[in-house]
């Protein structure tokens, strides 16, 4: 009984193989590929110039058809792909991840591996439609300020300063900037302390700073991005 099960696994793995075959296996290997271009394209497009993160989409190219591979021989070799499985164990990532994005186009890469490696294009051609509608979605709401809060701007000045030139102060940074709004005012020997919230600059740092320093004597001026490039 055990030789029969035997023959019959083995006669499976022989059909499978001769299904798969060389062709099949180049086009799903060349297209994990194009696929994982894509997804490092998709990142340095929407992300790269805002992101301070690990530059992980270099390794989607490899990502893309190592686990394309692995997903082949899964289904080929189930003693072959667990023991693939226990030797990447191993692998840790030595970069830290330290974009949200990342994670997000890490998991694409992987997604579209295994509709490759089971040969599902369909699916793999609305899951890349559907990524690249969304992320024109999103950078479309950031272009109209929905969902976009680009940082705090800190303000110091002494108190009669702050008396003296408040009007003419935040009629400069609402030219300066969008959206702004005071979230929090406080004063305390002496100087005052004003929190503004603002979506985008529309001029550099220094321009801002100088332009403060302009009006009235301001002891410190900070600006808190959400990210690089979130002024923009």
């Amino acid at each position: 009984m055990q030789r029969i099960n035997s023959l019959e696994a083995l006669s499976e793995f022989q059909q499978m193989q001769e299904q798969i075959g060389p062709g099949l296996l180049v086009l799903s290997l060349v297209t994990s590929l194009g696929c994982a271009y894509l997804a490092a394209g998709l990142y340095r497009l929407f992300y790269e110039s805002r992101g301070t993160g690990s530059q992980v989409h270099r390794a989607f190219p490899l990502l893309g058809i190592s686990i394309t591979a692995l997903f082949i021989a899964i289904q080929t070799s189930l003693p072959l792909a667990l023991g693939l499985l226990g030797s990447m164990s191993i692998i840790r990532f030595r970069t830290p991840i330290k974009e949200p994005e990342e994670i997000g186009f890490i998991m694409l890469v992987i997604a579209s591996s295994i509709c490759i490696a089971t040969y599902n294009f369909h699916l793999l051609f609305l899951l890349n439609t559907l990524v690249i509608l969304s992320l024109i979605l999103v950078r479309g709401a950031r272009t109209w300020n929905i969902l976009r809060r680009s940082g705090l701007l800190i303000v110091s000045l002494p108190d009669e300063d702050f008396q003296k030139h408040l009007s003419e102060l935040e009629a400069f940074l609402r030219k300066e900037t969008g959206s702004l709004r005071l979230e929090n005012s406080s004063s305390r020997g002496g100087e005052t302390n004003l929190q503004y919230s603002f979506t985008s600059m529309k001029n550099d740092v220094a321009g801002l700073q100088n332009g403060l320093r302009n009006i009235t004597s301001v002891s410190s001026v900070h600006i808190y991005l959400d990210r690089a490039g979130g002024s923009r």
